[in-house]
């Protein structure tokens, strides 16, 4: 297989991949849409008749909520945070698309790149002079080992004559 079919190999791969990740995601957007509906109409709608509020008899009459006992108008400790609107399972699916082809972008990229025939080059080059390297190592090992076994059997000769 030559670069350019290694490489659409694993684009397709990559997009197959993004698309099955895709595909979950817009799966799993849908349900969390149908819960949050079934939780909005749930809370929409109080379960107890103490949960809604009194009618007031008299319009001329103004009605005092105690919110906090013993402060007098402190400041709120803690602001008021934007509560974060759902959004639709579209542009969920469009949020994970786009992420995913990014990443698959990026994984192609660094797939050329490590394929690329500079690269591989330069690999072998290197793999070439750590080869040679090591056999020098041996044979110089290897001309060390047979100098200390000549002279070993030097002076056993020279033992047994003496």
């Amino acid at each position: 297989m030559t670069n350019e079919q290694v490489g659409l190999a694993a684009a397709g791969a990559v997009a197959l991949v993004a698309l099955v990740v895709a595909l979950l995601a817009h799966r799993r957007a849908r349900r969390a849409e149908s819960l949050v509906s079934s939780l909005a109409e749930r809370v929409a709608l109080p379960s107890t008749p103490a949960a809604q509020s009194p009618p007031v008899a008299d319009s001329g009459t103004t009605a005092f909520v105690i919110t906090q006992v013993g402060a007098e108008e402190q400041p709120d400790p803690v602001p008021a945070v934007p509560v974060a609107q759902p959004i639709d399972g579209r542009l969920f699916t469009d949020i994970v698309a786009r992420e995913t082809v990014v990443k698959a972008a990026g994984w192609t990229h660094g797939l050329r790149r490590a394929l690329s025939p500079e690269t591989r080059n330069r690999i072998r080059f290197a793999v070439r002079q750590e080869t040679k390297a090591a056999g020098r190592e041996r044979r110089a090992e290897m001309k060390q080992a047979l100098r200390e076994f000549r002279a070993r059997e030097r002076a056993a000769v020279r033992e047994d004559v003496a």
